[in-house]
């Protein structure tokens, strides 16, 4: 994509980033719904629709910078409040709910796959415009595919740390939950050090790669 302007970069960006994030969101707000706690439902935010989820900084300014500078864009979305103590079954439903926004990613990821197969048939029939949704498929592929890595991580608060929290024993899980506060902090070291896309690359490019054979890109 580098021969692309930085305007057609943000329209080839622009829909994956928002879909990928909302779809994110909602799957965690749906999943907390059907497990007991009705919390973000009632704040309207089992929706698709990126206007429930939008966030000013993560959404709109830190997307549009990082793609103005790196040629790269991400972001994130308001995140979805959850009450785990009214969850049914509190630890067990509380790694369901983490789990289903990066699952919601893997399923984007695919649909992104089938999009851009389609738009290669399209393309070699000689429909030139259909290169727009190759492009676009691509960059929905990849997004996904970094969301879903990230949220992964066993760092809390991100998904794969509340996972994580949910399995360890009582006395381990209060221990780890210390480190929620500095999460944030831990993952910028992470990613100033270089250990965070040493960590999270070999995974995203095999999820990557699968995918763009699947949609014969």
């Amino acid at each position: 994509m580098d021969e692309l302007t930085l305007l057609q970069k943000i329209a080839v960006w622009s829909l994956p980033v928002l879909f990928a994030i909302t779809a994110h969101e909602a799957a965690h707000a749906w999943v907390a719904a059907k497990l007991g706690d009705d919390t973000a439902l009632r704040l309207g935010r089992v929706t698709l629709n990126p206007i429930k989820h939008i966030d000013l900084v993560g959404t709109i300014v830190i997307p549009l910078a990082m793609l103005a500078m790196s040629g790269f864009i991400f972001g994130w979305a308001k995140p979805v409040p959850v009450q785990f103590n009214r969850l049914r079954k509190v630890r067990r439903d509380t790694a369901l709910v983490a789990l289903a926004g990066p699952g919601a990613n893997l399923i984007m990821a695919i649909l992104w796959a089938i999009i851009g197969r389609i738009g290669l048939f399209f393309l070699h029939a000689g429909y030139e415009p259909a290169l727009f949704i190759v492009f676009m498929a691509s960059a929905g592929i990849l997004i996904n595919a970094i969301l879903m890595i990230l949220n992964l991580l066993p760092i809390l608060p991100l998904d794969g740390g509340r996972v994580l929290h949910s399995a360890l024993p009582n006395k381990l899980a209060l221990l780890f939950e210390r480190i929620e506060p500095y999460g944030f902090i831990i993952l910028v070291l992470l990613l100033v050090s270089g250990a965070l896309e040493k960590i999270m690359l070999p995974l995203v490019n095999i999820i990557y790669q699968i995918l763009l054979r699947l949609a014969g890109l």
